[in-house]
Order: C-alpha cells, then sequence, then structure tokens
C-alpha cells in the first residue's frame, strides 16, 4: 500500500518539487494544498501518513497549521515535517515545541527531504 503524504506550501514549485522527489523515492500519493486553509479543508478527507508544510504562508501559517493538527483526533499523531527558509533557532525551537517531527531548512535536495520523511515512517513502509 502506498504512503500518503500532503505537502504544504504556498510556492508552486516548491510544492512541485517535493512531490517530485518523494514519488521519485518512495511508494507513495502526494495531495498538495497551497495554504493552511486548504490543508485543513483537505485533512477530514484522507488519511495521510505525513505532513510537510511551510511556515510562511498566507491564511493559517505553519506554526498554527501544527497546532491545529496536533488537536485534531484523527491526525494527531501524523507525523509534521516543517520545511522553511525560517533558520533561526527560535523558529526551529518553537515548531517542535508545537509537535513538528523535524524541521528541514530549505534549500534541500530531493535526496534529503526523501531521507527525512522516510525516516519518520515505520521500517516496513520507508523507501523502496
Amino acid at each position: 500500500m502506498a504512503l500518503s503524504f500532503l505537502v504544504v506550501d504556498d510556492s508552486r514549485a516548491m510544492r512541485a518539487f517535493i512531490k517530485g522527489a518523494l514519488e521519485a523515492s518512495i511508494d507513495c500519493r502526494v495531495d498538495e494544498a497551497p495554504s493552511g486553509f486548504e490543508a485543513l479543508r483537505l485533512l477530514p478527507r484522507g488519511r495521510y501518513d505525513a505532513v510537510i508544510a511551510d511556515i510562511n504562508m498566507p491564511d493559517i501559517n505553519g506554526f498554527e497549521l501544527i497546532r491545529l493538527v496536533r488537536t485534531s483526533d484523527r491526525h494527531a499523531e501524523v507525523p509534521i515535517l516543517i520545511v522553511s527558509t525560517l533558520t533561526s533557532q527560535n523558529d526551529v525551537d518553537r515548531a517542535l515545541s508545537l509537535g513538528a517531527n523535524r524541521f528541514l531548512r530549505k534549500p534541500f535536495s530531493g535526496e534529503e527531504i526523501a531521507a527525512v520523511v522516510a525516516a519518520l515512517m515505520p521500517p516496513c513502509e520507508a523507501v523502496h
């Protein structure tokens, strides 16, 4: 069974890059959301194995999205990977304290994001 990921980033190019990197290395389906609001609309409709989100987005930012996902009964345990150009230790600490599992600073390679996402998955479901 293929894994399912939700990529939340207001940059279409970044969403396409992440989707391509994941699909090239992991048996998965990737849904895309251009905003935190759209992510909250999609989350109840599916089962996601991980959420990959930017911090700087219009409407609901990545910090707010982490908090909302963590308070959801259905998705409270879903791994969250934050990808961001914000690089201060304060931003990293804030994301992790809100419930993100990992933080990856932009820019990153396709191999880097695929490896981080695979590491968040149970061993039997990781990279093929």
